[in-house]
């Protein structure tokens, strides 16, 4: 279970895209530990200098400045990297709709030049963020690989896009990928602020300064909430799982299925506040519920999640609580 046992030849090198980011800085953090150099990519459009800061004096950890859809950048920074852990991305549904071709160009045209980038520099294996939205409006739970409806927003095309660059790449070039679809994924360093914030810490900070949180909808709404911790654990299994796993993508969740308004109760209490949400519309191009089928990833990549939703979450609210 977990990640701490898992091997790599001594002296690996990552390249973390968006290192500077949520995710991204989570996975360098848990490479470093792990003793492994690490480089981190990121133009700190999205990313935080302070996720930067916190590895600056660790001789394993390098930072470059740069930016995806900048190929020459991404060729330098492939150099002698033996797995990359492609994050860098622009989230959001909302805001997708909202700018198309900027996520064109950074979703999909800037993880195409990480994948070329590999490819020259010999990488041994991409591994690249996906995300659950591109089941689009698949009424089905648990939602299963190969079992995917029509696209929502220009976010998910994009996400869909990557996959099948990725696949293309596997079958006819020989750059070994894995995708890996994210279900809701929270917990240290995810940004509380901003229109487009993830709801999750969003709400514990609203709570945590005497504000009123809005939930979107009625509230009845359902997440796969996965914390952080289990996509690390899939990101570095993803690395060494055998090559029969390439050229595919997997579910990447803890598997359980929460509903938002129980959610919203819960941090009240956690947090000893008693306020009643506002509720406002539905968000465009949001799945009502999402539940994940884990399965293809326990067994083609030995992915064994052993955070779950209550256990994270406790560990959010307490990193919350000191950070804020």
């Amino acid at each position: 279970m977990g990640y701490e046992s898992i091997n790599f030849p001594r002296n690996s090198v990552f390249l973390v895209t968006g290192g500077a980011g949520f995710i991204g800085s989570n996975l360098c953090e848990a490479i470093l530990k792990l003793g492994y150099k690490v480089c981190c990519l990121d133009d700190l459009s999205t990313g935080k200098q302070a996720n930067v800061d916190l590895f600056l004096d660790n001789p394993n950890y390098t930072f470059i400045k740069g930016d995806i859809k900048d190929y020459d950048t991404c060729l330098k920074a492939t150099e002698g990297v033996d797995y990359v852990l492609n994050q860098a991305a622009w989230g959001s549904v909302p805001r997708s709709i909202e700018m198309p071709l900027f996520y064109c160009a950074n979703n999909i045209q800037g993880t195409l030049n990480m994948m070329e980038a590999s490819r020259q520099n010999g990488v041994k294996r991409f591994v690249y963020a996906s995300s659950s939205s591109v089941y689009g409006d698949e009424p089905n739970l648990p939602k299963t690989e190969g079992r995917e409806g029509n696209l929502l927003s220009p976010y998910a095309l994009t996400k869909r896009c990557d996959e099948e660059w990725a696949k293309q790449y596997t079958m006819h070039y020989g750059l070994e990928t894995v995708g890996l679809r994210y279900f809701n994924v929270f917990g240290r360093r995810q940004d509380p602020n901003g229109a487009y914030a993830a709801v999750i810490p969003k709400f514990i900070m609203q709570l945590m300064h005497g504000e009123t949180p809005t939930i979107n909808g009625d509230g009845r709404q359902s997440r796969d909430f996965t914390y952080v911790e289990n996509v690390v654990e899939a990101n570095l299994k993803a690395c060494i799982a055998p090559s029969d796993a390439t050229g595919e993508a997997f579910n990447v969740a803890y598997g359980g299925r929460e509903y938002l308004i129980d959610i919203y109760y819960g941090l009240t209490k956690a947090l000893g506040v008693d306020v009643e949400p506002n509720f406002g519309p539905d968000r465009k191009g949001d799945i009502k519920h999402s539940n994940a089928d884990i399965s293809k990833a326990r067994r083609l990549l030995g992915y064994d999640p052993d955070w779950s939703f209550d256990r994270g979450i406790q560990a959010a609210i307490a990193w919350y609580k000191e950070n804020l």
